[in-house]
């Protein structure tokens, strides 16, 4: 038997218990990642993410396919399903600034092109920082509730920005049994939250708490968001990413050393 399949498996989160706020469709990479470090991950979506229609969006949709703006900023994956149902991937004739590893492979494994412009922060104002200065028009397709912002800090720089709804979030009324069950036990050990519209989500639709589970973050967006819904946040993602998140479930979770 070789050193590497005698090695043990490393899983620093065998027997903790992390919950996951992402929409469903949209939490299997960090399930596996947190069930690789050993984790029972339990998925308790506190948004969900529905399709929008609008004159608007449409007539937005038709000029992009007509090479009428310069370029598009993608903030999420929900943002490239919008456009992959919607549009042939040809027919976005912009440049592309996406925020996030996952929003840039997102676009790139349906467009079969590298996104144009990925900031080193990923968060809407790393985004503003790293876009060049210019003209042109910018489509900035967001979600509903999408914090203000971005399209100023473009405009600042010289372009004409066009905020248009991509899809809208809903929020639910409670989570699902497994996790009701879990926190009302005082099983669950995290919380991880990747957008500031899962912590209103979940916040929203909580019930009683047993415990105290530490409240891990994607970013400083999130982060502030937790904080003033009376959360404290433990951890905080470095990097942004689903990666750093389980990285930061782990310095959550760490015994502390004397």
């Amino acid at each position: 038997m070789s050193a590497r399949a005698s090695r043990p498996r490393r899983e620093p989160l065998k027997g903790r218990t992390v919950l996951v706020t992402r929409p469903t469709d949209e939490s299997a990479a960090l399930v596996e990642e947190l069930e690789r470090r050993g984790a029972r991950a339990i998925v308790a979506p506190s948004i969900e993410i529905v399709p929008t229609r609008s004159a608007v969006l449409t007539r937005a949709l038709k000029d992009l396919a007509a090479g009428r703006f310069t370029w598009i900023t993608i903030t999420s994956r929900a943002s490239v399903e919008m456009l992959a149902s919607r549009l042939e991937p040809g027919n976005v004739r912009a440049r592309v600034a996406a925020i996030g590893e996952g929003s840039a492979a997102a676009f790139s494994a349906w467009a079969g092109r590298e996104v144009d412009l990925q900031p080193s922060v990923f968060t809407t104002v790393g985004l503003a920082r790293a876009f060049p200065k210019g003209i042109g028009r910018v489509l900035c397709a967001r979600a509903d509730i999408a914090p203000e912002g971005l399209e100023d800090a473009l405009a600042a720089k010289g372009w004409s920005p066009e905020r248009v709804d991509a899809y809208r979030t809903r929020m639910p009324r409670s989570l699902p049994p497994e996790a009701r069950a879990a926190l009302a036990d005082g099983q669950v050990d995290a919380v991880t939250f990747t957008s500031a519209s899962t912590v209103r989500g979940f916040v929203g639709a909580l019930g009683a708490v047993r415990g105290t589970p530490k409240v891990v973050c994607i970013g400083p967006v999130t982060a502030k968001e937790a904080r003033a819904h009376g959360l404290t946040v433990h951890a905080v993602a470095r990097p942004h990413t689903f990666e750093g998140v389980v990285d930061a479930v782990e310095r959550a979770l760490r015994p502390r050393t004397r």
